[in-house]
């Protein structure tokens, strides 16, 4: 008969986000993965079945914490221009926090691009949602006549989004705070 599990799977997979979000996906070893949760490489194994399995579910993981942290931000009845300044100034603030580990989607897209399909697809679930978050509230900026009806809200949903993928990357070369966020005060001009 099995022995009963004796930890808890979601913190597990929570401390091996954080540990992946550090050092990426190759640079974190299995001996990390088990100091960072606690668990022995059976453990691991038996309940994940692989490091790739467990980089998934973390990444997926961070997928949910992320778009709670937006909807905090984006869900409130300021005006549309208020609540994304306040988006782009939480992520230069991440972004140039004391760890400066950057954005674990963005560091995935960069470690592997294109050559991992099932990585790929939770990295483009993400995406797709946050671009129709943004979406539904230009949407709703635009019947409430704080946005121009005639801007596609699809395409600024798009724009907005690669201007945050874009001062993610640019944080990490080394950008200063003034001129990132004079990116986030050009992008919202086209509000």
């Amino acid at each position: 008969m099995a022995r009963p599990r004796k930890f808890d799977e979601h913190t597990a997979i929570e401390r091996a986000m954080q540990a992946f979000w550090s050092g990426g996906y190759e640079g974190t070893s299995t001996e990390q993965l088990c100091e960072a949760t606690g668990l022995g490489r059976s453990s691991i194994y038996n309940t994940f079945t692989s490091k790739h399995e467990l980089f998934r579910k973390s990444l997926r993981h961070y997928a949910e914490v992320t778009a709670e942290t937006r909807a905090g931000l984006l869900d409130t009845p300021e005006p549309v221009r208020d609540r994304v300044r306040r988006l782009l100034r939480s992520i230069i603030d991440d972004e140039l926090s004391h760890d400066r580990r950057g954005c674990l989607a963005v560091n995935t897209v960069m470690e592997f691009g294109r050559t991992d399909p099932e990585i790929a697809a939770v990295i483009r679930r993400d995406s797709a949602r946050f671009v129709d978050d943004l979406r539904a509230l230009f949407e709703q900026a635009q019947r409430d006549g704080e946005i121009d009806r005639n801007r596609d809200p699809v395409a600024l949903a798009r724009f907005l989004h690669s201007t945050i993928g874009g001062l993610r990357v640019q944080a990490r070369q080394g950008l200063s705070r003034a001129a990132l966020e004079s990116i986030a005060d050009v992008a919202l001009t086209a509000l």
